[in-house]
């Protein structure tokens, strides 16, 4: 199936539908703006206004068109009926163009495309042959259109007949066919448009029910459809309205896990009454997943169940898709159905009628999906029924999408009853009240709705029966339209308040909290187990819709298997027994990426057979739809269990697949720890930066305690953030603004958590809470307070123990049954089965594994504790040490070292290799030890992938850009060479820190092409690599550092200033970039564009409100009067060398030079705008406010044209 290409076509017909049906609205004087009154009105004509400003004159139908038009607008706003409009324009060309392909049309005439090829459709070409009841006055209209030549509008009169003819038979999809919505309706076949992209651009294989089959393409054009709402509704901010909810929660579900649900429901509910059947049945189904072995005790209590299922017939079979979206599930449920009623003797004619009329029943909050599940199983019937259009007796599905009764005027339901006794009436205005009121804002719950089983045949015939004794007046104007909202209601009502043998749906998967306040009011009332996500919700609606003894089958996300939010609703579920399952995990659903949404699909019975083992299917390590598929059919990772096991486990996870030795730890001892939610400020851009940005000297590192804290008075503490996937030490990034006891927070008047204050800078444990990895936590040391995504434990002791636990596989084993879906809340952790043996031991590896990581973590300019670059340190080594140069030579041949700065990074790698694999073999020993300290042999291995040790291994590349980031900290003298650790960032400058190397004196570096200033960069670097490296071998190290960059350039010093030209920034960029904060530049590049005119370097902790005027005076004008100069010489060369080659090198310069030229006239204006405002930053407010100050400046051009213009490269 070309999907590509079915995604495309989707997405385009909605934009041009919606264009054109805006556009035809405008002829009438409709718009978003209002409805105008006619301009003109006379004896059966009105003319209007249109958006162009022309005149439209209308007669006839098109007034009553236009009126209704107008009142649907009144009704539910413009853009609704638009939409409206769309896509009951789209669901009709796709049903008419799936009817065309598999010769299903009533007339056999296709009538979008032709049976020979030609681009002209064959309704076009044979329209007098073809029965669409055209009357002499309809054959005279196209007759005229096709002889002025206007074939388009010739097919769109005869399109829109066709769909009038089609209403006989598809009567729920082409109904009303001749309202407003044909105003709205321009198509067209010649040019391209929605008809040629249908049919040139999706095969029509695509349509074809011998080749691709029909709910593919309908499930696929359905989600596709609704892409860019569903994009919109998740890019605004606010709640999700109930017109969003279809776009934003549909999910078209693979079609074998439907065939797994249909077969292991409706086919096991059957087979189980009907045993000898089976043989007939079996090669059928494919997914059916045979019962486990039961004890002879469960034997007994299945057979009494179903005793009942044996006095079943094939009529008796209810099937209620609750949420059925484009239809999928039923229609494979008719595909089932129709071989239950074959094995009994039915012919597949009787079939057909009897399925259509007894057992497929749907429901929706959306109208589009109603109409294409309609059509879906319409198309079934005709597929198994080829004369079914024509037969007598055509029954309609039960198919509706729920509605709302808002609209329905209350005042007229008294004059309705007619014929009924007084008490009769009474009773069903009651009744008629009771429903409308469940029915009100109906759109918001859609089948979450409970409707009481009222006397429906009391309904329908007090709605049928009017009192108006054939007066109209202004109460009863309207009524016939309440009399059919009224008949609607009740059909919808019976089949909600109906139960049913088997309730199979994918459900809607949305948080309720992004919902509505209706809905979120509505499920915690009368959900309050499973009021957290809607497809928890629809678990036990579904259940509550079913007989007993009846089958629930339903695909959801996993989360309601583990979560501690939960618990509730797993014990409820407990109370019934799952059949079986296949747990799917992540990529289950092809059109999803990431581990976001991980699901289930599920079997379950309304009844509780006591120690019944179902069977489960393991498919989560199967990383995408086909694999999991592949993998089930294999048969592997299939386990049989009582779902009584699962209450031994604290919190009741659904851990299916945990042997009995994993299960029984949970009794043998607790977690120690006392873990704990994180800070919530309530507002993270506000009060929460990188540690990097802010003045260093008003961060309480120094604090161990919260009275520290109070004592200390700084502005900002240190935190714990959670971070990328870590074990041991490190991801420590953030610090939180707790000055005067979190006064700034507890003001804020945002949803804050700042409780436990005892527990504040104490030793602890911390993980990231949110992780689509793999669990890892880490060692926080005294002095840190514990962020909203780092939550903590705190131990009086065996600290250490615990974190090695929590590192190891067997921690990941069980914390992928308590909690597998990616939160790793304090409810989770604190569940941890704990087993204290060879406590020693295992703590001493972990202190090991501690510090091997901490010194990995402070090797990088982003610790806090950074001391100096790895490769000075390595530098100083092996100058200083006699023993390290011996090991270094023994190692390592000397004819490979050709430089000081290689024999250093060799040793830096040599250093990191034997961390890294120490890591490696500790990790692997601390498995190893735990893995038989709970009994795991069979279930796990102590080997650990090189990809999960999380120190780093050297990289050359990095390494030394990294060190290049460190010169140009000297160089800013945020580092010096003198001192370890930070030099300067924020506070009062201290020159005596700076001997070796001197930093720049006024904050400025400029970065250009050539080598204009006494501080050019490069320079600069150069005097840094002399010092630290030698003088002697400055050329050999130069070019050691320029093989590492790899960037362009004829030599060492060219390649280098490319680097600073084009990559130091993004590399700067990248390195201050935490996740959750984004880039957080320290130093920031003033920069004229991407000429390389001009680029300079500041520092943001040294800058002052003057510092801009200096980039301005002492750099740009310089900048500017030396590329002036240069290309004085380039024009001078281009007139006068005698030499091509040098004419040619001097044209281009030449032309660089004019360009950057260029560049700079255009940047100094703003650039002197920003030196006279002289303006001040606050390091408080961190780098992104701070930077956006100099962005986005607006001057006017030479031409006087505003532009805006940044002044700092943008990030």
């Amino acid at each position: 199936m070309e999907k590509t290409a079915i995604k495309n076509f989707a997405i385009e017909a909605r934009k041009i539908l919606m264009r054109s049906a805006e556009v035809q609205a405008g002829l009438y004087g409709v718009t978003k703006d209002g409805c105008a009154n006619p301009i003109q009105k006379g004896a059966g004509f009105e003319v209007y206004q249109t958006v162009a400003g022309t005149e439209n004159r209308i007669y006839g139908d098109d007034i009553s068109k236009r009126r209704d038009l107008v009142d649907a607008v009144n009704e539910i706003g413009f853009a609704q009926v638009m939409e409206k409009a769309a896509y009951t324009w789209f669901n009709r060309l796709i049903a008419i163009r799936f009817m065309e392909v598999n010769d299903y049309l009533p007339t056999r005439t296709r009538v979008l495309s032709s049976a020979t090829g030609s681009k002209t459709p064959d309704i076009v070409t044979e329209y007098r042959e073809v029965n669409l009841n055209l009357t002499d006055e309809d054959l005279e209209k196209v007759q005229i259109h096709i002889k002025e030549n206007k074939y388009d509008d010739a097919f769109e009169y005869l399109f829109v007949k066709q769909c009038k003819e089609l209403k006989r038979v598809l009567p729920k999809l082409f109904k009303k066919t001749d309202d407003y919505m044909e105003l709205l309706l321009k198509l067209s076949y010649i040019n391209d448009g929605v008809v040629r992209m249908l049919v040139d651009t999706i095969p029509e294989c695509n349509f074809n029910v011998q080749d691709e089959g029909q709910v593919e393409i309908i499930g696929w054009m359905y989600q596709y459809y609704n892409t860019e709402p569903k994009s919109a509704a998740f890019g605004k901010k606010g709640k999700i309205t109930k017109e969003e909810i279809p776009a934003v929660t549909q999910l078209f579900t693979p079609d074998w896990i439907v065939r797994y649900m249909v077969e292991n429901s409706l086919g096991r509910l059957w087979v189980e009454g009907h045993p000898d059947t089976w043989e007939l049945l079996k090669d059928n189904w494919k997914y059916y997943l045979e019962e486990a072995q039961q004890e002879s005790e469960v034997q007994l209590q299945l057979a009494e169940i179903r005793k009942e299922y044996a006095q079943l017939n094939p009529e008796d079979l209810t099937f209620m898709d609750c949420c059925m979206g484009s239809g999928h599930i039923l229609v494979y449920a008719f595909d089932v159905l129709m071989q239950i009623y074959e094995s009994m003797g039915y012919s597949r004619r009787m079939a057909v009628q009897e399925i259509l009329k007894h057992n497929l029943y749907g429901l929706d909050i959306d109208d589009r999906a109603a109409q294409l599940s309609y059509f879906a199983v319409m198309m079934k019937a005709l597929e198994y029924d080829k004369r079914f259009f024509n037969r007598d007796e055509q029954p309609q599905p039960h198919v509706y999408a729920i509605q709302e009764s808002n609209t329905v005027k209350r005042e007229q339901l008294k004059y309705f009853g007619a014929g009924l006794t007084e008490f009769e009436k009474a009773t069903a205005l009651e009744q008629m009240n009771g429903l409308l009121d469940t029915f009100k804002d109906g759109k918001e719950y859609g089948s979450i709705l409970t409707v009481e089983s009222y006397d429906w045949e009391l309904l329908n015939r007090f709605s049928g029966n009017m009192e108006t004794l054939g007066q109209m007046n202004f109460d009863t104007y309207g009524i016939l339209e309440t009399q059919k909202k009224m008949l609607n209601l009740i059909e919808i009502g019976k089949v909600m308040a109906q139960k049913y043998w088997v309730v199979s749906t994918n459900p809607p998967y949305a948080g309720t909290s992004n919902l509505s306040a209706k809905v979120n009011n509505f499920v915690k009332k009368n959900y309050p187990n499973s009021k957290a996500d809607l497809f928890a919700v629809f678990i036990e609606r579904c259940g509550e819709m079913l007989k007993k003894n009846g089958y629930q089958a339903m695909i959801t996300q996993h989360s309601w298997m583990f979560l501690a939010s939960f618990e509730k609703l797993r014990e409820k579920i407990m109370l019934r027994e799952i059949i079986n399952m296949i747990h799917l995990g992540a990529h289950a659903f092809e059109e999803i990426g990431g581990e976001i949404v991980q699901t289930t699909s599920f079997i379950r019975i309304k009844t509780k057979a006591t120690g019944y083992k179902g069977t489960y299917c393991r498919l989560v390590e199967a990383t995408n739809q086909y694999s999991k598929e592949n993998m089930f059919l294999s048969e592997a990772n299939r386990y049989n269990v009582d779902q009584n096991n699962f209450t031994m486990i604290p919190g009741t996870p659904i851990g299916y697949w945990l042997p009995k030795a994993a299960v029984s730890a949970f009794n043998k001892g607790k977690f120690e720890g006392i873990t704990k939610k994180g800070i919530l400020t309530g507002n993270t851009g506000l009060f929460i930066r990188n540690w990097f940005e802010v003045n260093n000297q008003k961060i309480g590192f120094a604090a161990t305690s919260y009275n520290d804290m109070l004592e200390l008075k700084c502005k900002w503490y240190p935190l714990t953030s959670g971070g990328q996937f870590r074990r041991w030490y490190g991801n420590f990034f953030n610090v939180i603004d707790m000055e005067n006891d979190a006064y700034n927070i507890k003001t804020s008047g945002g949803n804050i958590r700042l409780r436990d204050p005892e527990f504040y800078c104490k030793e602890a444990i911390t993980w990231t809470q949110i992780s689509f990895t793999k669990f890892s936590c880490r060692y926080v040391p005294c002095g840190i307070l514990y962020g909203d995504g780092g939550p903590v434990s705190f131990f009086e002791k065996h600290l250490y123990y615990y974190l090695a636990l929590l590192n190891s596989k067997v921690g990941q084993y069980f914390l992928n049954a308590i909690s597998p879906c990616t939160n790793y809340g304090p409810d989770q952790i604190k569940i941890m089965p704990s087993i204290l043996k060879d406590v020693d031991t295992i703590e001493k590896i972990a202190i090991n594994n501690k510090n091997s990581s901490k010194c990995d973590w402070d090797s990088f300019e982003t610790s806090w504790d950074f001391m100096e670059h790895p490769l000075i340190r390595s530098n100083k080594r092996i100058n200083g040490d006699t023993n390290v140069s011996i090991l270094l030579h023994q190692s390592i041949q000397t004819a490979d070292m050709n430089c000081p700065l290689e024999q250093s990074f060799l040793f830096w790698k040599s250093e990191c290799q034997e961390r890294f694999d120490r890591l490696k073999t500790n990790e692997e020993e601390l498995n190893r030890i735990f893995i038989d300290i709970y009994g795991l042999q069979d279930e796990l291995i102590p080997n650990v992938e090189d990809k999960d040790i999380t120190v780093r291994k050297a990289d050359l590349k990095r390494d030394i850009r990294s060190l290049i980031s460190y010169a140009v900290g000297c160089i800013f003298g945020r580092y010096s060479l003198d001192v370890e650790g930070l030099a300067y960032a924020g506070g009062k400058w201290d020159s005596s820190k700076y001997k070796t190397f001197i930093p720049d004196d006024d904050n400025c570096i400029p970065i250009t092409d050539e080598e204009y200033f006494e501080d050019d960069i490069v320079g600069r670097f150069c005097e840094f690599l002399k010092l630290v490296f030698g003088e002697d071998s400055l050329e050999e190290n130069l070019n050691f550092v320029a093989q590492a960059l790899g960037n362009k350039g004829n030599t060492s010093r060219e390649v280098i200033r490319n680097y600073f030209l084009n990559d130091f920034f993004k590399d700067h960029c990248s390195i201050y970039s935490v996740t959750g904060s984004g880039k957080r530049p320290i130093y920031w590049l003033f920069d004229a564009g991407k000429q390389n005119g001009f680029k300079c370097l500041i520092y943001m902790h040294r800058y002052d409100k003057d510092t801009v005027n200096r980039v301005r005076s002492e750099y740009l004008k310089k900048a500017q009067d030396a590329i002036e100069g240069a290309l004085k010489n380039a024009e001078y060369a281009v007139d006068n060398s005698s030499s091509a080659v040098d004419r040619a090198a001097a044209t281009r310069k030449r032309d660089k030079y004019i360009k950057q030229l260029n560049e700079i006239r255009a940047y100094y204006p703003a650039l002197s705008h920003m030196a006279l405002q002289r303006v001040e930053i606050d390091l408080d407010d961190g780098v992104k406010t701070n930077y956006a100050k100099f962005q986005g400046i607006e001057t006017v051009d030479e031409n006087g044209k505003k532009q805006k213009v940044d002044l700092l490269a943008k990030i």
